[in-house]
């Protein structure tokens, strides 16, 4: 199989509400190690071309760990632990909540903490992994990918979540979890409360959750950005209360130091 020439692809418009983007990656065989697997404000689906992806621990520590040619991981606020050292080739996918519902029939909510088998929420999957490994090349695996999940997602026709959960997600994501939930619950004309309730029933994560999960997901793209800024103020920049406060979240969310997930990512 030919090297990634394009190591990331922007979802079509008409795929991205449910998928931002899709991230191709190739791995050698090294020695073996681990990987956190981050808290973000995005489900992870991994399609595994060669080898496959394993568990060693889940961000719910009360589910197993296991080994998957094609998995989803819910939203969470933990890390999840990767083996690492075996060669692998896959796609990784950031899919949002809405995805869930569209892609998968669920909602987001009841794949919290933990990372599933996707052939058990996608029967087609082993067909579109033998069709993603005969494509010719890495943009044609792309388009592919991309053209497949809008057909199903039409096919599936699922029932569209409540449209003050939308706006109050969208809220959360303009501000960069920045957001006061006060404001955010006014704006889509419900109390806190409820808001928080509808989201963890939808997306897994209540109000203060999901800001904090989508805060920590702007630091780190910008902290792997190509023109990084120090991290002092990446943390301003997001809202932090100072590098400390940045420093805990990486602890919680991440499981590692800023600089030690930076490692890991070249």
């Amino acid at each position: 199989m030919d090297d990634p020439g394009a190591w990331r692809w922007r979802t079509s418009a008409r795929l991205r509400p449910l998928v931002s983007e899709i991230w191709a990656w190739r791995t050698g065989a090294g020695p073996a190690g681990t990987h956190q697997g981050v808290a973000s404000g995005h489900l992870t689906l991994i399609l595994c071309l060669d080898g496959a992806v394993e568990l060693l621990h889940m961000p719910d520590p009360a589910r197993r760990g296991g080994r998957f040619a094609a998995s989803v991981a819910g939203l969470h606020t933990a890390p999840a632990v990767i083996a690492t050292g075996e060669p692998q080739t896959g796609m990784q996918l950031a899919l949002t909540w809405r995805g869930a519902r569209a892609l998968l029939g669920l909602p987001a909510a009841e794949l919290t903490g933990d990372v599933v088998d996707l052939g058990a929420l996608l029967p087609e999957v082993e067909t579109l992994l033998d069709r993603l490994h005969a494509a010719p090349s890495w943009p044609a695996r792309f388009a592919l990918l991309d053209d497949e999940l809008v057909r199903i997602a039409a096919a599936r026709n699922a029932a569209a979540p409540a449209d003050e959960l939308g706006r109050a997600w969208a809220l959360l994501r303009r501000s960069g979890g920045t957001a006061r939930v006060t404001d955010v619950a006014a704006d889509v004309g419900w109390s806190a409360r409820h808001l928080g309730e509808r989201l963890r029933r939808e997306t897994g994560l209540g109000t203060k959750s999901a800001a904090r999960v989508i805060r920590f997901e702007r630091a780190c793209a910008l902290l792997r950005s190509p023109a990084a800024p120090p991290i002092a103020d990446v943390a301003a920049t997001c809202g932090y209360a100072d590098q400390q406060h940045l420093a805990r979240d990486f602890r919680d969310l991440a499981g590692t130091t800023a600089r030690g997930w930076l490692g890991e990512r070249p």
